[in-house]
């Protein structure tokens, strides 16, 4: 007898359509470029692409991790990179016509800088090129290194991401042994106490058998350090080899607990069985709030050289 849990209606999408949605998906093909939303087959890819937003990944199609929640491919690189990607990803996004950009990357172990170096040459050079467009990143944990990470934030992102997937007795379960939960919260930490003016940014996935205490427990450890967004999403089991759904979590309880971030203070909270760390309910309050403080700065230095 089956075991199968099929999925509730609420989390069945139409499929990706759009003017946007196609020209995107043909230049992508042409120029052999990988992005995550088509990775990881996102729900929400057609409505993102069809906005303007699109997520790229870096370094190559093989993480040296292997979560438990995660379809890409794992081994070992073996220090290979492209030497141009950044500049194919940065030239590419140029020609695109977005608005908002999502960097991501493996984990790469393999190399000396974890790939922080290719991680900030890519992001110097999208705003070279596209000096309007915002750049939001979603990081590996560069195993805490400091170095590293303060490396990547001094190469101008907009937003920095660092995903803590899951509340801390969960993440054994969840992720690589060599990520962890105070690993992820010291990260945060570290760009914030670095660079405060850079939003920092995480997400939480649901349905994987938390208690409401443990994630209330997570956004309190979260508030600590400063972190100013959170998204949460449902958990959906990419292939029969991954963890299983443990509990496909209600549009009302995603509501609950947008609610419950929004009155603890985090800047933006996003919150839904479809949500996921880059999607564009986010990007659009994101932008707005970049662009007001651009706007700001802008002033301000223009009344500083008059005076």
């Amino acid at each position: 007898m089956s075991t199968h849990t099929p999925k509730p209606s609420w989390l069945k999408v139409r499929a990706p359509q759009g003017e946007n949605y196609s020209r995107i998906k043909g230049m992508l093909g042409d120029l052999k470029l990988a992005t995550v939303c088509q990775e990881a087959k996102c729900p929400n890819m057609g409505e993102c692409w069809s906005g303007g937003t699109a997520t790229f990944m870096l370094m190559g199609e093989v993480c040296t991790r292997g979560c438990k929640f995660c379809n890409i491919k794992t081994g070992n690189p073996r220090g290979k990179l492209d030497p141009l990607e950044p500049e194919k990803i940065a030239y590419s996004i140029a020609q695109m016509d977005l608005h908002y950009v999502v960097i991501t990357s493996v984990d790469r172990d393999d190399l000396a800088d974890q790939g922080s170096n290719h991680f900030a040459r890519t992001i110097r050079t999208i705003k070279k090129l596209a000096p309007e467009l915002i750049v939001e990143i979603l990081t590996p944990d560069f195993r805490g290194d400091r170095e590293c990470i303060e490396r990547v934030v001094d190469s101008g992102p907009d937003v920095f991401a660092h995903n803590v997937e899951t509340v801390e007795r969960l993440q054994k379960k969840v992720r690589d042994p060599r990520a962890n939960y105070q690993q992820t919260m010291d990260v945060l930490k570290m760009v914030k106490d670095y660079s405060p003016k850079t939003y920092t940014k995480t997400s939480i996935m649901m349905g994987l058998g938390e208690q409401d205490d443990e994630v209330m427990q997570t956004l309190k450890d979260l508030r600590a350090i400063g972190c100013d967004v959170v998204t949460f999403g449902q958990y959906l089991q990419p292939s029969p080899r991954h963890l299983k759904v443990e509990e496909y979590v209600t549009p009302e309880k995603f509501q609950y607990w947008q609610k419950v971030a929004e009155d603890m203070g985090f800047l933006y909270v996003a919150s839904g069985p479809l949500v996921r760390s880059s999607y564009r309910a986010g990007e659009f309050f994101m932008k707005g709030v970049i662009e007001k403080n651009r706007k700001q700065a802008a002033l301000e230095s223009s009344v500083s050289e008059g005076a």
